[in-house]
């Protein structure tokens, strides 16, 4: 059986007119007896009531109520994958159509049964509340109807909005007390409500704001939280279980196991009973519903990254910092996390959910949570050239901001910058030495040029130009990896083999600030937020930088050197469904395409057959990328991928100073291999078995004949710029930075 629709009887339009013409004469007096019963039959009483009744508002306009965000991924075919949810008050507003018949009959028949047919104050009951007062000797009943109640959960929902705590203390009291003037206004807006809102309307209105126990609010969080059903799907007997929780939400939530005896009581004796006499259940129906107990299906609400699936709390939390810092969403930091909290976003992010579950599978089949001798980190993101988006970001840890949750979990991103929940960067070894060489070929050198990298050269350091940061005094031996010659060779092998003495002499004929200007034109910078340095050891890759930074640099140029700003967020909507702007990433010609590919040719080597050849997966697409180990082998690199997508594989030290190259590493499902090994591995495991299913080109074309020959000799046909055999290269070398020789 169910209740008539929202249209307003006779008696409701007749009650309509009272209210309008003389309900507030009624309401004075009404109060009067209900408040002070003893002048309850004064007229100047009656007389005073009356006029602060008329001199108070009447208009009360419901406000945007607080609702929950949530944070989304996608799977390929687009379908959105729900990583988070943050909220002040879990609620999701819904529609009419969205909420069980159950439930609003339910509702009226216990709180309010003249709903439908009184004009916002129930002459009746107010009349019995006022006798009972006369009774009791104070106010002991207030008789309020749900017109009533809603307008005191608007009060409530406006103070709780305040952020200044004494100020939201004050409203809260001013809105709660149970004086004559509250009373009066809550009476005087309730009759205004009927007058701008239909029933129905002002019925949605309450189910949406109430508050159902804790952080529970509306019905629909409700219905999902204690029984884990939509509100329009619950049944009679849950129906009258969660209406039993608005008379007292606290004591009658379900989720405390004491409680579920009084939920019980009211439900069947005051809820359930009220159905029947309001004639919106049969006899049948109650007798069936009485008999079930209350069976809670407690369903935690995605409360914070930490639930987010597939381990990626990591960039969920980049994503909080993102809008954090956005000004977009409210002028500083906190308003734009309560905007975060109450606004009810839906954000869809870049991140692919196949992508992100096989980075977070290959980190962490090669790399422990912990080990016993060194603080061990991890990571591998991923970004698509061309447009910046962040489409996978993994790390060997679980993501928690709990201080003590261990040593396999941590709220650092390895990812990401200082700034957005990031460390302080690692020092990123040989990857740097990408933006040497495309300083190298902007000055007007190829590919083909034979420099010498013979192992410990010596040079002097007052013959290096560093037009922005000052000349450098004394000397430096360059050590090349294992002792590697590196000899007199093409810069195209020395950059296969990674010959630091090479990349050192390749510096003394340039600009430093022309090195690290081309990095800057990528997007690069130090994760801890200071200028990159420009001294002779920074071509070596000694400036700390985190690993979606790389990564993006390396899209740039992979990108025919169009560098795009790394981006996590796709679109948001707000609680009305409307867009919400959201940060757009800035694309630009950071390097002349030409020698963006002539530096793109020199990386597929390294894959190929230079230092990252255990890191090639031998399938269809073509591959690219630089290896980087940085001085005492503390962190190991490989930054590179294909025309779609690009990755950083990163291994270090988080705190501390072990060598990673040559340590074993027992990964959970790897065995033993050695930390060097690693980053290659998961770079490999990540294209082979699902990346390189999103595409990329088959092969990378050779650039224009002028970068690959040396003046008068070379071909561009090979890819060695002389003649001289090319040594069999190291599977990870590093990049030692030794402490320069001072002379006198």
């Amino acid at each position: 059986m169910s209740r008539r629709d929202g249209n307003r009887t006779l008696g409701g339009v007749a009650a309509g007119l009272l209210g309008m013409i003389g309900l507030s004469v009624i309401a004075g007096v009404l109060v009067t007896a209900m408040v002070t019963p003893v002048l309850a039959v004064v007229g100047q009483a009656a007389n005073s009531s009356i006029g602060v009744f008329e001199a108070l508002p009447a208009d009360l306009k419901p406000d945007q109520l607080s609702q929950t965000s949530y944070v989304y991924g996608r799977n390929t075919d687009g379908s959105p994958v729900l990583l988070a949810a943050f909220y002040d008050q879990n609620r999701q507003n819904v529609a009419w159509n969205q909420i069980s018949q159950y439930v609003k009959d339910a509702l009226i028949s216990t709180e309010d049964p003249r709903f439908y047919t009184h004009g916002g104050i129930d002459i009746q009951s107010s009349l019995r509340a006022a006798a009972g007062n006369i009774i009791s000797g104070g106010v002991t009943s207030g008789a309020s109807t749900i017109s009533q109640q809603y307008v005191k959960n608007i009060l409530v929902q406006r103070a709780e909005a305040i952020t200044d705590p004494a100020g939201q203390a004050a409203a809260y009291a001013e809105a709660t007390k149970t004086t004559l003037d509250r009373k009066l206004k809550e009476m005087k807006l309730a009759i205004g409500l009927e007058k701008s809102y239909s029933k129905d309307d002002i019925l949605l209105g309450y189910l949406n704001i109430a508050l159902f126990g804790g952080r529970v609010y509306g019905i629909q969080a409700a219905a999902q939280y204690y029984f884990g059903v939509n509100a329009d799907a619950v049944t009679l007997e849950q129906a009258a279980s969660l209406v039993a929780m608005v008379n007292a939400p606290d004591a009658l939530r379900i989720d405390v196991a004491a409680n579920i005896p009084q939920n019980l009581d009211r439900r069947n004796t005051v809820v359930l009973a009220s159905m029947l006499k309001d004639h919106t259940i049969t006899q049948a129906q109650y007798q069936q519903a009485i008999a079930v107990p209350v069976t809670p299906n407690i369903t935690q609400p995605s409360t914070g990254c930490q639930t987010a699936v597939n381990a990626a709390g990591f960039f969920c939390d980049y994503v909080t910092k993102i809008i954090e810092q956005d000004p977009t969403f409210g002028a500083d930091a906190a308003s734009r996390a309560h905007a975060l909290a109450t606004g009810g976003y839906k954000i869809y992010t870049t991140l692919n959910m196949q992508l992100q579950q096989q980075a977070d599978a290959v980190t962490k089949n090669y790399i422990p949570y912990s080990t016993a001798n060194l603080d061990l980190g991890s990571s591998i993101v991923t970004v698509e050239p061309g447009t910046g988006r962040v489409v996978a970001m993994a790390q060997n840890k679980n993501y928690s901001q709990d201080p003590a949750a261990g040593p396999d979990a941590t709220a650092v991103n390895y990812s990401t910058d200082q700034a957005y929940g990031g460390s302080t960067g690692f020092s990123v070894g040989s990857t740097y030495k990408l933006f040497d060489l495309i300083a190298w070929l902007q000055a007007g050198h190829t590919l083909g040029d034979i420099v010498n990298g013979a192992n410990n050269l010596t040079f002097d350091l007052s013959t290096f130009k560093n037009t922005c940061g000052g000349g450098q005094m004394g000397t430096y031996k360059a050590g090349n990896d294992a002792g590697e010659a590196g000899s007199r060779i093409s810069v195209l092998n020395q950059f296969e083999l990674s010959v630091n003495a090479a990349f050192i002499s390749m510096a003394q004929q340039l600009d430093q600030c022309a090195i690290r200007d081309v990095a800057s034109s990528l997007g690069v910078h130090r994760a801890d937020g200071q200028p990159l340095e420009t001294n002779v050891f920074a071509a070596l890759g000694g400036n700390t930088i985190a690993p979606l930074t790389m990564a993006a640099a390396y899209a740039g140029v992979i990108a025919n050197g169009m560098f795009c700003t790394p981006v996590a967020i796709d679109s948001i909507t707000d609680a009305n469904g409307q867009p919400v702007s959201v940060p757009q990433s800035t694309c630009g010609q950071a390097i002349d395409p030409k020698i963006a590919a002539a530096a793109v040719y020199a990386m597929q080597g390294v894959i190929t057959s230079g230092t990252a050849i255990p890191a090639n997966p031998h399938d269809a697409t073509a591959h690219v990328g630089k290896t980087g180990t940085s001085q005492n082998e503390e962190s190991v690199w490989l930054v590179g991928g294909s025309t779609k997508l690009v990755t950083a594989s990163w291994t270090g030290n988080v705190t501390g100073h072990v060598s990673i190259r040559s340590t074993p590493i027992i990964g959970p499902g790897s065995g033993k291999v050695t930390g060097g090994l690693s980053r290659l591995y998961m770079w490999r495991d990540f294209y082979r078995d699902t990346a390189d299913a999103f595409g990329g080109a088959t092969s990378v074309p050779l650039p224009e004949h002028r970068y690959l020959a040396a003046a008068g000799a070379g071909s561009a046909s090979g890819r060695s710029g002389t003649s001289t055999p090319k040594p069999t290269p190291a599977p990870t070398p590093p990049v030692p930075l030794p402490t320069p020789t001072v002379t006198p």
